[in-house]
């Protein structure tokens, strides 16, 4: 029996019941295990996030959203990953550092959360003094977001949709807007303001990520303009057009393609129209470009193991 983990699982918005910490999987396939597919220095997230030195991600295996298009498909289905400790999570964190991370970047984590909080607690007190990204779907709830006060420092989540229909579409959960939304406004009252250091390294606050989804601008204008009205320029925003298809998609036609520059070109001028003033945007030919790392266990396994 783990004791970290919930005999009736709603560490996520499914709130599936699963009896993890006696081993039953949920909704997301995890168990009463700790999985994580890969922990290394990366280079592919926004400035401030991987700055010149690199962040230092951790991929954890499954995940509780299971979106069509997901580029991290081998992870997030649960193929890939090993089974570590919570001391090894926290050695790995160590580790991270001592390689001259930036900061400890939690990619996809809703679903182990306990077990990462007592894992960073550990490191902080084995001499760990980075910043952490909790880097999301953004699809959480209000009692998780509250639980990770004082534990996480940065929130890089996304805000997929603003559409029931498109959130029930791709990624089976039409709750997803109103709950995003609700999410996203706990972490900027929780971390507040959006803020870097001299070099540029963000030490705290909120980016928002949204992945541009071919022939979807009208909802992508409309996830704008819900985080504008609801945070303003509090948090950094980060439109991103880098969408590809993947194999799962051959079911959608209508999401077979990549973005067109139009169509991401329309949304930044909306974006800026509306007061947006603290963001990054991509530009052309990033679909084209290679944001996976290879998920094979680079940093999982101890070197004294």
């Amino acid at each position: 029996m783990n004791e970290l983990l919930p005999t009736s699982c709603k560490l996520c918005p499914r709130a599936c019941g699963a009896n993890r910490a006696a081993g039953q999987h949920g909704i997301c396939g995890a168990d009463d295990t700790l999985r994580v597919a890969r922990s290394a220095l990366h280079h592919w997230e926004e400035p401030p996030i991987s700055g010149t030195g690199g962040s230092g991600t951790v991929f954890f295996s499954n995940c509780p959203l299971h979106c069509i298009y997901c580029q991290n498909e081998q992870i997030s289905s649960g193929r890939v990953g090993e089974a570590v400790s919570v001391r090894r999570l926290a050695e790995m964190f160590l580790e991270l550092q001592d390689q001259g991370a930036h900061n400890i970047n939690l990619v996809t984590p809703t679903h182990y959360a306990p077990q990462i909080i007592a894992a960073v607690r550990m490191a902080r007190e084995m001499g760990m003094g980075l910043p952490v990204v909790y880097n999301t779907s953004g699809y959480e709830t209000l009692s998780a977001i509250r639980g990770l006060a004082g534990v996480v420092d940065i929130y890089l989540t996304d805000f997929k949709y603003a559409s029931r229909e498109l959130a029930a579409r791709y990624s089976n959960a039409p709750d997803y807007p109103e709950i995003a939304l609700l999410a996203l406004t706990a972490m900027v009252e929780q971390v507040g303001q959006y803020r870097v250091d001299p070099s540029q390294i963000m030490q705290r606050g909120v980016i928002v990520r949204h992945l541009m989804l071919p022939g979807s601008l009208k909802d992508s204008k409309e996830v704008v303009r819900q985080v504008f009205e609801a945070v303003g320029n509090a948090v950094c925003y980060s439109l991103m057009n880098q969408y590809t298809p993947m194999p799962r998609c051959s079911d959608y036609p209508e999401i077979g393609r990549t973005v067109t520059e139009e169509e991401y070109s329309e949304l930044i001028d909306f974006a800026l129209e509306l007061g947006v003033t603290n963001s990054f945007m991509q530009e052309g030919g990033t679909a084209l470009e290679s944001f996976i790392p290879p998920f094979d266990l680079t940093g999982v396994s101890s070197s004294n193991s």
